[in-house]
C-alpha cells in the first residue's frame, strides 16, 4: 500500500505543479469588437524543443470575413502549427499575425480565444448529454440556438430521431456517436458560438460525401460573414473556396483559386489529378 500512497502523492505533486504555472501569454489586452480579418505577415516559426527546424518559413497569407480560404497540404506540412499560432498557444518572435490589422497578442486572451473556434478531426466528446456537449463551456444556452446550430451542421436530424433526443448522453469519449456524428456535434459546438474565425481542420473527413458537401453549402452561404479556414487534403472539398492556399514543408507554394492553381499545372494540379484518377478507378471509370 505504501508504494500506492508514494506514487499517488508524486501524481498529485505534478498537478500542482501544473496548476501553478504561469500562463506565457498576459491576460491584459483589448476587447473590442472582431471583425476577423486575419493577416500571417513573413511567419517564420520553430518550436522551442525545436529551435533549428522551422516548422513554418516566411509564410503570408490572408482570410477575409465572408470568405472562405482553403489551407491544402499532404500529412501535416506545417498545417497544425499554423492553426497553433493563430490559437496563440506559442508566441511569435519572426513575422506577425494580426487580427483587423492588431497583432493578436494586443487582444485579452480569454476574450479572442471566444471569437476562434476550432473543429478537428478527432473532436473530444464528454459522456453528458449531446445538448450538454454542444452549448459546452457557455452556461446556459437557448434551447432554439441548440437546434440552429445543430441543423446547420446537419445533424438536428439524427438527435431528433433518438428518444431522448437532444437529452441523449453521448456516452464516454462521445462513444454512442459514430465518427461522422461526433464530428457534426463538435461542428454544432463551434457554430452555437457564433465565432467571427472558423477553423475546420480536416473536420469533416468521416462524412458521406453527400453530408460533406451540404455542410460546405451552407458554410459558404455564410449569412454571418464569419471568416472560415478550411484544412483539408482531400481536393474536391475546397474547390469551391475563394482562395486555395497549398502549404509544402512549411512554406506557402501556391494560392489561388480552384481555376488559377490548375492552370499552374504545379503541386495543386499534381494533387487535383492524383485524387481524380484514384476516384474515378475506385468508380470503375475509365482513366485516360
Amino acid at each position: 500500500m505504501y508504494p500506492d500512497v508514494r506514487k499517488a502523492v508524486g501524481s498529485s505533486e505534478k498537478v500542482f505543479e501544473y496548476m501553478d504555472r504561469t500562463p506565457q501569454m498576459p491576460k491584459q489586452g483589448t476587447l473590442i469588437p472582431l471583425k476577423g480579418h486575419v493577416q500571417f505577415q513573413n511567419v517564420t516559426f520553430s518550436f522551442p524543443k525545436y529551435p533549428d527546424t522551422q516548422a513554418l518559413q516566411d509564410v503570408s497569407f490572408e482570410l477575409c470575413p465572408g470568405e472562405v480560404t482553403a489551407l491544402v497540404c499532404q500529412c501535416d506540412a506545417g498545417k497544425t502549427t499554423v492553426v497553433q499560432l493563430l490559437l496563440r498557444f506559442y508566441e511569435l518572435k519572426n513575422g506577425k499575425i494580426l487580427m483587423d490589422g492588431k497583432p493578436i497578442s494586443e487582444y485579452e486572451n480569454k476574450f479572442y480565444r471566444t471569437k476562434v473556434s476550432v473543429v478537428s478531426q478527432e473532436p473530444t466528446l464528454t459522456s453528458r448529454t449531446i445538448e450538454d456537449n454542444i452549448s459546452y463551456g457557455l452556461g446556459k444556452v437557448p434551447q432554439k440556438s441548440v437546434q440552429d446550430a445543430a441543423k446547420v451542421a446537419h445533424v438536428d436530424d439524427f438527435i431528433s430521431e433518438l428518444t431522448d433526443g437532444y437529452q441523449t448522453g453521448a456516452g464516454q469519449k462521445g462513444g454512442q456517436l459514430s465518427g461522422g456524428q461526433k464530428q457534426r456535434v463538435a461542428l454544432a459546438r463551434a457554430l452555437v458560438r457564433n465565432p467571427k474565425v472558423l477553423i475546420l481542420d480536416e473536420a469533416t473527413s468521416s462524412l458521406d460525401t453527400k453530408t460533406e458537401l451540404d455542410i460546405q453549402s451552407a458554410l459558404y452561404d455564410n449569412p454571418q460573414k464569419r471568416t472560415v479556414l478550411l484544412i483539408s487534403h482531400r481536393m474536391h472539398t475546397v474547390q469551391q473556396a475563394k482562395r486555395i492556399l497549398v502549404l509544402e514543408s512549411g512554406q506557402i507554394t501556391e494560392q489561388g483559386t480552384h481555376e488559377e492553381l490548375l492552370a499552374l499545372e504545379g503541386s495543386y494540379w499534381r494533387l487535383w489529378n492524383k485524387q481524380t484518377s484514384s476516384f474515378q478507378r475506385s468508380n470503375g471509370e475509365q482513366v485516360e
